[in-house]
């Protein structure tokens, strides 16, 4: 396995540690200043600014048979297929396998129904419809060439040195307040595992990669400083809370995202929901990254 990370972030430098066996990794990065930890992690690093393709960049994707797309669209699309003009093959000619990373804002809003792989998408905002634009644009690479490319809708990430005792920690933690409200997440580990074995079944199709359990936000902070053994901040709510339009703009969909097709598929999560995450976190002191 050769396997090529573009955008090799949080998750993409848990993928690499998890797929360590792959014969080769390389991973892409918008900063020099970033080398270090993608080396850290066993990536070999590649600039890209999501603008143009590289000599450097065009050797690792010749050599690629396994890709992981993490890299976010925008209003032109996905950078890979806009750069490629969708004729991957050409420029990666030993490809056996994609997993495009997405989110589970694709669902849009439910009101806190559940919702599976076969609920239709309908997204609230430009951000999630550029991403249901480039899910289309990997599915339709993988209808025309026969390629398995797996889409894998991602809950909230969270891992160590990105979690809510870190936000407490610094004094910026808040309970908010928005009555049915629910999300659902994921550990970085389970994002790795997930994709790992979505790789070496060459699996393809949509993949809910979330936890077990969608709940409100103010009882994941309630857990964390229980844990941590301080007072939870008061709660607020959300309509008198000062928000950014865009952290806003997370409460306008409220939905429960099922993982039983990737559960029924023979993946078991390592931390299946938050409090099995946040107490091994506690206990080991990873949370701080």
């Amino acid at each position: 396995m050769d396997l090529f990370i573009l955008g090799a972030g949080f998750s993409g430098q848990e993928i690499a540690r998890r797929m360590d066996g792959a014969a080769r990794i390389t991973g892409t990065s918008r900063a020099v200043t970033r080398f270090e930890a993608l080396q850290a992690a066993g990536i070999e690093p590649v600039l890209f600014d999501g603008e143009c393709l590289t000599d450097t960049l065009l050797e690792a994707l010749a050599r690629t048979t396994h890709l992981v797309q993490s890299v976010r669209p925008n209003e032109r699309g996905d950078p890979l297929l806009r750069l490629t003009g969708g004729d991957l093959k050409r420029f990666m000619p030993k490809l056996q396998w994609v997993c495009y990373l997405s989110t589970v804002g694709v669902y849009g809003d439910h009101d806190g129904a559940w919702v599976t792989e076969e609920t239709p998408s309908q997204p609230v905002n430009k951000r999630s419809q550029w991403r249901v634009d480039a899910e289309q644009g990997w599915l339709e690479f993988s209808k025309r060439t026969g390629m398995p490319v797996a889409i894998a809708r991602l809950g909230g990430i969270y891992g160590p040195g990105r979690n809510t005792f870190v936000k407490i920690d610094r004094g910026e933690a808040r309970r908010l307040v928005k009555p049915g409200q629910v999300f659902n997440r994921i550990h970085v580990a389970d994002v790795a595992g997930a994709v790992d074995h979505l790789a070496k079944k060459q699996a393809s199709g949509f993949w809910n990669v979330v936890d077990n359990e969608p709940c409100p936000p103010q009882d994941v902070v309630t857990f964390a400083c229980n844990l941590m053994g301080v007072e939870p901040p008061p709660e607020i709510a959300f309509e008198d809370a000062d928000l950014t339009p865009m952290a806003r703009s997370f409460y306008a969909d409220n939905k429960r995202v099922s993982n039983a097709k990737l559960r029924e598929s023979g993946y078991r999560f390592q931390y299946p929901d938050y409090r099995a995450a946040l107490e091994a976190m506690w206990s080991d002191g990873s949370w701080r990254g």
